[in-house]
């Protein structure tokens, strides 16, 4: 038997199950395929319940991660195989070099220095970035990474003089022994590509509630402001669109229950930065569970913030204004109307990370990609991984998890 637990997957719930394990006593392995801790809750503006800041909630979880000898934890990294049984299982494990060194000194001058810059993954493709880069200024851990691919001649050149950078670090393999895991795995947006008739992609001032996270965050690509993508104007009438593509046989069949509240909260946000702004929220159910029915109301309390029960058809983009015209049919008075926006929000669903990605750890997902067994192997779901949650309840499944897995590892 190994008293050994492996996490896979860094995020709220992965960090929660971690940490419960460890400070009861069992040495803990976390695996997470980016190059920082955190998940989906660190591109996030604001998190319910109290609508904090990531940095506030996960800066917490990295000091106690730290401080904490019995938690190893590895970037860049994923899962490659697993043999053997509960309580006895051996993990392989490949990790991407990060071509820094270990406690290395500020980057932040050399990479400022780069003259090679590609898409930023972590503002949704609405930033560009460096080769070497941090993701946030909270970022753990704090230690920069370079994108070895993306590196040119000249910035070659500059970061073979740095004595923190090793531009020839080769990926390695590890084998850990433990005995009991948690999938953590997460989640990620729905592919709004997908959504052909709702002009995802095609659009320009047509983004993703994600994108409106990164909007809005202080750190994010236009220092927390919200502008229309096209052309950096005020959005002076905002619409956003709900169960784009969830509850939909032909994209996601389930209800990611946190969309309604999500965009709730973005309402807000466009409403705090602008008092003269109006904005139109279109949806089929509005789905704001407990102890969120207090928050639903105070948001639609605003006069500037309006309700429309209705199925959005198409969206098709005004070139000449940059406008977004919405075709929608108002379930209530029976009509069907074209509306005209100049900022449009698609609220994408969740889609479990396992979802057409490779699952070495013989457990079986769903349809849909949920994991819905493993626990007589000694293998626990945690947070998106088995069912859509929010950042509260991520929290205590991995409290859960990691209790089953201390059950599983001390032979029950």
């Amino acid at each position: 038997m190994s008293n050994a637990i492996l996490v896979v997957g860094g995020g709220f719930s992965g960090l929660t199950a971690a940490l419960e394990a460890a400070e009861v006593g069992y040495d803990v392995f976390i695996v997470e395929k980016s190059p920082f801790l955190g998940g989906r809750v660190a591109q996030l503006n604001k998190y319910f319940p109290k609508l904090c800041p990531p940095s506030c909630g996960l800066e917490i979880q990295f000091q106690r991660i730290k401080k904490n000898p019995r938690i190893k934890f590895f970037t860049q990294a994923t899962v490659s195989s697993v043999a053997g049984k509960a309580g006895d299982y051996t993990v392989k494990v490949h990790i991407e070099p990060r071509h820094t060194a270990p406690n290395s000194a500020d980057l932040g001058l050399l990479a400022s220095s780069l003259t090679g810059e590609t898409d930023n993954e972590f503002d949704f493709n609405m930033s560009r970035r460096k080769a070497l880069y941090l993701s946030a200024p909270f970022a753990f851990p704090s230690r920069y990474v370079l994108d070895r691919e993306m590196v040119n001649k000249d910035d070659q050149i500059r970061l073979a003089k740095s004595a923190f950078v090793d531009l020839n670090e080769n990926a390695r393999d590890i084998e850990l022994q433990v005995g009991s895991i948690v999938l953590a795995t997460g989640w990620k947006p729905y592919d709004a590509s997908n959504l052909s008739n709702l002009g995802a992609g095609a659009i320009a001032n047509c983004i993703t509630n994600m994108q409106m996270e990164r909007l809005a965050s202080a750190h994010g690509p236009t220092n927390g402001v919200i502008k229309r993508p096209s052309d950096g104007a005020t959005p002076k009438k905002v619409a956003f669109v709900q169960c784009a593509g969830s509850r939909d046989q032909n994209h996601l069949n389930f209800c990611s229950y946190i969309c309604c509240m999500a965009s709730l909260k973005q309402a807000a946000y466009v409403r705090e930065q602008y008092p003269n702004a109006e904005v139109t929220i279109y949806y089929i159910d509005l789905r704001t569970p407990g102890r969120y029915e207090n928050f639903r109301n105070k948001v639609t309390a605003d006069e500037r913030i309006s309700l429309v029960k209705g199925k959005v058809a198409g969206l098709e983009a005004d070139e000449a204004s940059g406008d977004v015209i919405l075709e929608v049919e108002d379930a209530v008075r029976g009509h069907k109307s074209k509306v005209r926006h100049d900022l449009v929000v698609l609220a994408t669903g969740m889609q479990p990370s396992l979802a057409g990605d490779a699952n070495p750890y013989g457990v079986t997902v769903d349809a849909d990609g949920f994991i819905v067994d493993g626990e007589d192997k000694g293998i626990f779901a945690a947070g998106c991984a088995k069912q859509p949650l929010d950042v509260m309840r991520s929290a205590q499944s991995g409290t859960s998890a990691a209790l089953k897995a201390i059950q599983t590892v001390r032979g029950r």
